[in-house]
């Protein structure tokens, strides 16, 4: 059981992991929003998840209508906001995904390496 960082204390999980693996093969282990493939490589299946489209901050129902397979990538770009529609919700975070990229390359990523000559 995970522990409460406020409290201290046991909480109970939102989807058990039986649940949370019938969604996972419900939707093929395929992220809802950016279609990252969680069977490709060992390193994807580590951050798969489940989802509530609509969040349980915001009264989202722990059924399977409103549960997405989902990487944690996503997961976290998508956080607490409420979308009319999953299409709604998959545009966004994917836009989202593609301002974070942009300001990571500015900023962080390593120029390409040259490569070695014989």
């Amino acid at each position: 059981m995970p522990i409460s960082l406020t409290s201290f204390s046991l909480v109970d999980s939102p989807v058990t992991v039986e649940e949370g693996r019938k969604i996972l093969e419900r939707d093929d282990y395929v992220c809802r929003y950016c279609g990252l493939d969680g069977r490709a490589s060992f390193e994807n299946a580590l951050v798969m998840r489940v989802d509530f489209v609509v969040p349980r901050a915001h009264k989202g129902k722990k059924n399977p209508s409103n549960l997405v397979a989902c990487c944690t990538p996503c997961n976290t770009i998508k956080g607490t906001r409420v979308y009319a529609s999953l299409d709604e919700a998959r545009a966004d975070v994917r836009a989202r995904r593609e301002e974070l990229r942009k300001v990571w390359q500015a900023k962080e990523a390593r120029p390409i390496a040259k490569s070695a000559s014989a």
